[in-house]
This record gives structure tokens, C-alpha cells and sequence, in this order.
């Protein structure tokens, strides 16, 4: 009997679906009997996978999950401010999810079909979007999987120490994503040469430096003239005016950029394009600002030069949410960022060492790509299911 595999991208933006497309194409290449169906939950994410996909094999199929228009309008809105649409679409297709032997998600989200749902079928695949630090990454949800497939051994260890009964359910496959990219890249973004500085804060309330010094950093960079400036935050920043963490019982609102800077030739403001997810801005920078993004890993494939600002006074030097943290200066005012910045300029591969092991940690890239490793995987499950 044929058997079925649903790769399903629930979210408001696209920056998911690097993440998981190519271990569907490398499962569907290396197993023609198994049916690979991708699921988008959304036109964005339908168009940006059609781009990406190229030439799919006969086993793999691409299909749109629509709401009612009534649903679409009311949890539209209300998205602004919680995920309401993302559960509309797990609830509405429960039955759909439910005919599939495993659902392969990049997300927590789902799993509320099996703990507020009772879906025991499929088996519940999770390849996480990133090798980040925050402790959302490592909370109780992940013992509702069957199959956790990680970018390297520090993720694995992480989520053992909390969750030291899924040792057989974590396996290391490495970073998915960036089979998809050319790492040795070098995108150009200005005319001149003068270093660009890549400034991109996290969207979380609490932890986030936007909404503390956001609008400080880019006056600073609109009136100097030595540096170039990409402001390029997390896509999910400018998707919403009002963010909300249950984690951290935090509310705030975004706030704008100031559209005078916008025509300026020595900066682009970037607040949610596919150059914020397919690398361009990692790849052409050279230092890094930041606070809990995960991309802070994807910036060290090549080790260069990154700045952390703690707006939240944060006691971080011994806590594991903040690991990154290690791997550049950190400072809790942007009077100091002047300073900061020569210093970067002036010993570039001062941090470089601790990047490098960071790394070697985080993504395990030796010997056979990342997305087969995945496909094998999920084969392996598979075979054993009844």
C-alpha cells in the first residue's frame, strides 16, 4: 500500500519553508513509492514553494488550504495579534492531516492536533527553523513527536537535558536549508565598499532590542557616514503592530521606521522581504547586529564580526538561552555602540574561534547533505509503523 507524507507550512510568512521543502523533494526522490504531498496553508507560501520547487517529481503534489471567507476574514485580523489562523487551519482539516501515515512540520503549532485533538495518526514529524538558543525551542510540545530531526549535536543535547526521554525520538540529519543555498555567495547591496552592518532584532517582546533601541540604532547609522546599514529584523516583526508572548507575559506594540531614512543611499530598510529569509542579507554582511535571533547562527557559517544588544538586563552569562551571546561583545546601551563597531573593524576575527566552535556545534555538515539524512529518517519511521 502506498504510503503518504504531508509537508504542511501553517504560518503568516514564508520563512518557514526552506526549512523542510528540500527534505520533501530528497523524500520523494529517494522513495518513488511513497506520495509526498506539500500543503500551504496560503497563497504567499504556495507561490514562494512553487518558486522553489522546480522540477518535482510524479510522486510529489502541491495543494492550497483555504478557508471559508467568513473564517478567512474574521481570523485574518485577529492574526495580526495571535496565530487564530494557523489553528483555524489545523482544526478545518483535521480529516485531511488524519489520512496521511506522517505530518512533517517546522513548527510547535501543530501539535495541538494530537493534545487538543486526539489525533494519534499520523506520526508527527518536527524539523525546527533554525539552531537557536531561546528556551521556546525546547519546551514541553516536543514530546508530542515522534521524530525530532535536528541541525546538530548542541540542539540534541539541549532538548535532552530537559526532555532526557526522547533520546531515541532526536536524531541528528544537519541544516536542510542550506542545501537549498549557495553559502560561498557574496550578494552586493551597495555601490561602495564600506562595510555593511546588518541590524536584525527578534520580534519577542520581552527579549527583542527593537523596541528599546531600535529607533536609536538607526538614527545613529542614518547620520555616520563610514558604515553601510541593512535593517532586515525577523519577517514576523513588521507582520504585526501588536506582539504578544505567553512565555514572557509581555505585550507591546512595534512602532515604526522613519521614512526620511528609507531614500538614503547608505541604508536599506528591509522589514519583510525573501532577501530577509533566503540568506542574501547573512551572506553580504560584515557585522552583525542583533539580540535572540536565531540567523546569528546562519551568520557563522562564515565567522565574521556580530554585536549583541541586552535591552531586558538579562543575567545571561551562565544561561543556555543566551549561548550565542558568547559569541561577540554585548552591550545594554547604544552609546557604546561607536566603540563596539571600530573594535570589530579593527580585530575582525577577535570572536572567531568561539564562532567557529559554535558552528561545528550547531550544524553537523559532514559527509551526506542535510535533506537526504532527513529523508532517511522519516523512512525509517515509516517502515516501522504498522
Amino acid at each position: 500500500m502506498t504510503q503518504r507524507v504531508c509537508f504542511l507550512f501553517n504560518h503568516e510568512d514564508v520563512h518557514q519553508i526552506a526549512h523542510t521543502l528540500p527534505v520533501a523533494q530528497a523524500l520523494a526522490r529517494a522513495a518513488p513509492h511513497v506520495h509526498v504531498e506539500l500543503a500551504a496553508s496560503s497563497g504567499a507560501q504556495h507561490a514562494a514553494i512553487l518558486d522553489m520547487l522546480g522540477n518535482a517529481p510524479a510522486n510529489l503534489t502541491l495543494k492550497l488550504l483555504t478557508l471559508g471567507p467568513v473564517t478567512e476574514l474574521l481570523t485574518g485580523a485577529l492574526s495580526r495579534i495571535a496565530p487564530v489562523r494557523r489553528l483555524a487551519v489545523l482544526r478545518s482539516y483535521r480529516a485531511y492531516f488524519e489520512s496521511f501515515d506522517a505530518l512533517v512540520v517546522p513548527e510547535f503549532t501543530t501539535t495541538i492536533l494530537r493534545s487538543h485533538w486526539g489525533l494519534m495518526k499520523p506520526k508527527l514529524i518536527c524539523i525546527p527553523h533554525g539552531g537557536g538558543d531561546r528556551s521556546v525551542g525546547f519546551t514541553d510540545e516536543l514530546r508530542l513527536f515522534d521524530l525530532i530531526l535536528v541541525a546538530g549535536e548542541k540542539t540534541r543535547q539541549r532538548m535532552l537535558d530537559r526532555h532526557p526521554m526522547l533520546a531515541h525520538q532526536i536524531k541528528v540529519c544537519g541544516y536542510p536549508k542550506f542545501d537549498a543555498l549557495d553559502l560561498d555567495r557574496r550578494p552586493r547591496l551597495f555601490e561602495d565598499d564600506k562595510p555593511v552592518v546588518v541590524y536584525n532584532p527578534h520580534f519577542d517582546p520581552r527579549l527583542s532590542s527593537w523596541y528599546r533601541f531600535g529607533p536609536a540604532i538607526i538614527d545613529y547609522f542614518a547620520e555616520q557616514d563610514q558604515f553601510n546599514f541593512v535593517f532586515a529584523p525577523h519577517v514576523m516583526l513588521f507582520r504585526k503592530w501588536l506582539h504578544g508572548s505567553l512565555e514572557h507575559r509581555h505585550l507591546k506594540l512595534r512602532g515604526t521606521v522613519r521614512e526620511d531614512v528609507r531614500a538614503l543611499p547608505h541604508m536599506r530598510i528591509d522589514t519583510g522581504s525573501t532577501r530577509s529569509v533566503d540568506m542574501t542579507y547573512t551572506l553580504a554582511g560584515d557585522i552583525y547586529l542583533g539580540d535572540v535571533s536565531s540567523q546569528i547562527y546562519e551568520w557563522i557559517i562564515r565567522p565574521r564580526p556580530a554585536i549583541f544588544f541586552n535591552s531586558h538586563d538579562a543575567d545571561w552569562q551562565a544561561d543556555p538561552n543566551y549561548a550565542h551571546w558568547h559569541l561577540g561583545p554585548v552591550l545594554t546601551d547604544v552609546a557604546d555602540l561607536p566603540d563596539a563597531l571600530r573594535a570589530a573593524i579593527d580585530t575582525p576575527q577577535a570572536y572567531a574561534p568561539a564562532q567557529s566552535a559554535a558552528r561545528e556545534a550547531t550544524f553537523s555538515m559532514a559527509g551526506t547533505p542535510a535533506a537526504p539524512r532527513c529523508a532517511r529518517a522519516i523512512l525509517d519511521l515509516l517502515h516501522q509503523s504498522p
